[in-house]
């Protein structure tokens, strides 16, 4: 874009009619003062020294074409247009008396015989017009601008401020917290023991109901190993179990038998409970004894399917971003209470054993207050988190680079649309740029904010987004925003210059320039 003081220069040399003043042909007035007529004429690269009269003869005697500005004689120089009225320029000095008129006042075409008129009135009122518009807008920018720059001025002062008392907050909060902990941590040592003194009992209660079952399933053996009913196991009475031999190797002999039996023949009840120690795990019902195993149907094998290259599917464009995994546990749960893998038998034998009973009221109020203290702990550490993102936050706002004066600050949080025949795109300053379809799709991220990226004495005149969405077999995608000043902020347009580079137009009164004062400038130039 122009700069304010280029505009107003322009609009001098096109509103002011320049006097002509007397100099060879093709000549610019800056350079008046090296063509005096009379004079021998110095090559402007000062390579040689000629009489005047050989200045616009029609041959080049200087290597910078410098003695033949007003014809076509040297290859390399240039002629100077006038054009009073508009704005004057320099054109090849091949193109005099071509027969075209490239000078709006028609002086390049002097000796060709070429009609041309005189334009650069017409030319000057017409960019004239043109100019006063841009410098209207650019006038009209910059005063909202330094609304902007109060605004700014005040946001960060609030800022600033809020930033100390939230910072004083957070000393009181933290050592509530500190607080809440110890309160916690008292009332969870009376808790963890009652629950420990409520879980021994429970398990002090399911060892006698295992007991109590471990001696009626022995009274059940004692009863169906004494075949005869005489009150006694005996050695062949205890053969008859084969699965109760203590080794795998042969059968199972009356010696092994009798040493289970504890080198007696025959043992009654009193004496059965030291021979069930040994047996009982071995020992096989015969009542469960003829009911057949269940024969375990192999599943069928599942094959995989064929991939078949031919129709194998390709992306269309993006690589999906990878999803973060949420591995955060809840911090509320109890771990008392967690759920933890059982094995089936022991399951089973929970069940039998029954669910544990309730909690005694004693018991429950020291649960119960407990539970509230890490509520109450763990609101306050929660609120406190909170403040420590809402502190990093403003001091991120506080040292952001929003331009010299923090003209840019009001972009912060603010998002701006465009939408074309196919897509909605989506600018958001200092965060990020997308694209959506305009019918369906999910979003594409164009990049999210890099740097200020423009030249050395404008850097704030471009906005670089990197990093974006990566495009199939091709880099990451990647914007860059060209502000402009104007009295409105909007994005006006977009392209794709390359493959995944996005440009985009970003118009905004933040950008704008203060205008200088046009009685200041010399109303005596001609030309810039």
């Amino acid at each position: 874009m122009m700069s304010c003081q280029y505009l107003v220069l322009l609009l001098l040399s096109v509103g002011v009619s320049a006097v002509e003043v007397q100099r060879p042909r093709g000549v610019p007035l800056s350079k008046r003062q090296f063509y005096e007529e009379g004079k021998p004429f110095t090559c402007l690269d000062g390579s040689r020294t000629i009489p005047f009269d050989r200045v616009n003869d029609d041959y080049c005697d200087c290597q910078d074409g410098s003695d033949e500005p007003g014809t076509a004689a040297c290859p390399n120089g240039s002629f100077h247009c006038t054009n009073a009225g508009f704005r004057p320029g320099f054109i090849p000095s091949s193109r005099i008396n071509d027969g075209i008129c490239d000078c709006c006042d028609t002086t390049d075409e002097y000796n060709s015989g070429a009609a041309c008129q005189n334009t650069c009135r017409e030319l000057g009122r017409k960019e004239k017009e043109s100019l006063q518009k841009i410098a209207e807008i650019a006038k009209e920018g910059f005063l909202l601008k330094q609304q902007l720059i109060l605004e700014a001025k005040r946001g960060l002062e609030e800022k600033k401020a809020k930033l100390a008392d939230v910072q004083a907050s957070k000393k009181d909060m933290e050592e509530m917290v500190e607080a809440l902990r110890t309160v916690k941590e008292t009332a969870e040592q009376p808790e963890k023991e009652a629950k420990e003194r409520h879980l021994k009992a429970w398990e002090d209660e399911k060892a006698v109901i295992r007991m109590e079952k471990d001696k009626a399933r022995m009274a059940e053996v004692f009863l169906e190993l004494d075949d005869n009913a005489d009150g006694l196991v005996s050695v062949d009475e205890l053969m008859s179990h084969s699965e109760l031999k203590p080794d795998s190797d042969g059968p199972f002999t009356e010696g092994e038998a009798q040493g289970l039996l504890g080198g007696v023949d025959k043992v009654d009840t009193v004496a059965f409970e030291s021979v069930w120690n040994n047996i009982k795990e071995k020992y096989i019902s015969e009542a469960t004894a003829d009911t057949p195993a269940p024969v375990e149907t192999p599943q069928e094998e599942v094959r995989e399917p064929v991939p078949d290259n031919d129709s194998e599917q390709y992306p269309e464009d993006d690589i999906p971003e990878e999803e973060e995994d949420d591995d955060e546990e809840d911090e509320d749960d109890d771990p008392d209470e967690r759920d933890y893998k059982v094995s089936p038998q022991k399951k089973k034998d929970d069940d039998d054993e029954g669910s544990m009973p309730p909690y005694d009221q004693e018991t429950q109020s020291l649960i119960d207050a407990a539970q509230k203290a890490r509520a109450e702990f763990d609101e306050a550490e929660r609120a406190l988190r909170e403040v420590d993102d809402q502190i990093r936050n403003l001091e991120k706002e506080i040292s952001f680079d929003f331009g010299p004066s923090a003209e840019f600050a009001h972009l912060y949080s603010q998002c701006y649309e465009l939408s074309t025949s196919e897509y909605i795109y989506r600018l958001c300053p200092f965060n990020r740029v997308s694209q959506k379809p305009k019918y369906g799709g999910s979003e594409t991220n164009l990049g999210t904010w890099g740097k200020w990226a423009g030249p050395e004495d404008n850097i704030y005149s471009v906005m670089k987004y990197e990093h974006g969405t990566g495009c199939w077999q091709g880099p990451n995608r990647s914007t860059t925003v060209k502000l402009t000043c104007g009295k409105e902020t909007v994005v006006t347009s977009t392209s794709e210059p390359s493959r995944c580079e996005y440009l985009m137009e970003f118009i905004s009164p933040a950008v704008c320039q203060e205008p200088p004062n046009v009685d200041s400038i010399n109303h005596e130039h001609e030309e810039l």
